[in-house]
């Protein structure tokens, strides 16, 4: 399987799970948010919040993808691996479960940003495949 095979399916895995999550907490499925012990009220409109921003990041990543923008998409994998980071110093943050701040919300922002890195190396491959060689200046005669 070659690099961007592999990339685009990591890619592709990263985009549907984040839209899952963001609609797991828009519509009403009885989602919990891993590892806090007290989970806001479905009135504090925290739920929808976090739906929100990983829909809007999984559209980023997804369309970025579907265009063929892959050294965006790079960077893009990168920035939104600050979100389950985040999330991780939260869980913690708030006495939360451990073991769920570093063994979920700490491999998810891992993943993705080892994905945002693989992507990036593979474009930088390519951009420099691309690059015409400088010729050597030509002899003079004297």
């Amino acid at each position: 399987m070659s690099l961007r095979k592999l990339n685009t399916a990591l890619a592709t895995g990263v985009v549907l799970f984040t839209l899952y999550l963001g609609l797991s907490f828009v519509l009403p499925l009885d989602t919990s948010f891993p590892g806090l012990p007290n989970w806001p009220s479905g009135d504090s409109g925290f739920p929808f919040v976090k739906g929100s921003r990983e829909i809007a990041m999984g559209l980023a990543m997804g369309i970025l993808l579907v265009t063929g923008h892959r050294r965006a998409l790079g960077w893009v994998l990168l920035m939104v691996a600050a979100a389950p980071f985040g999330d991780m110093v939260n869980v913690v943050a708030h006495h939360g479960s451990t073991a769920s701040a570093f063994g979920i919300h700490g491999l998810t922002s891992a993943l993705i940003a080892v994905t945002g890195l693989l992507i990036l190396r593979e474009t930088s491959k390519a951009r420099k495949a691309q690059e015409p060689a400088t010729p050597a200046p030509a002899a003079q005669p004297a």
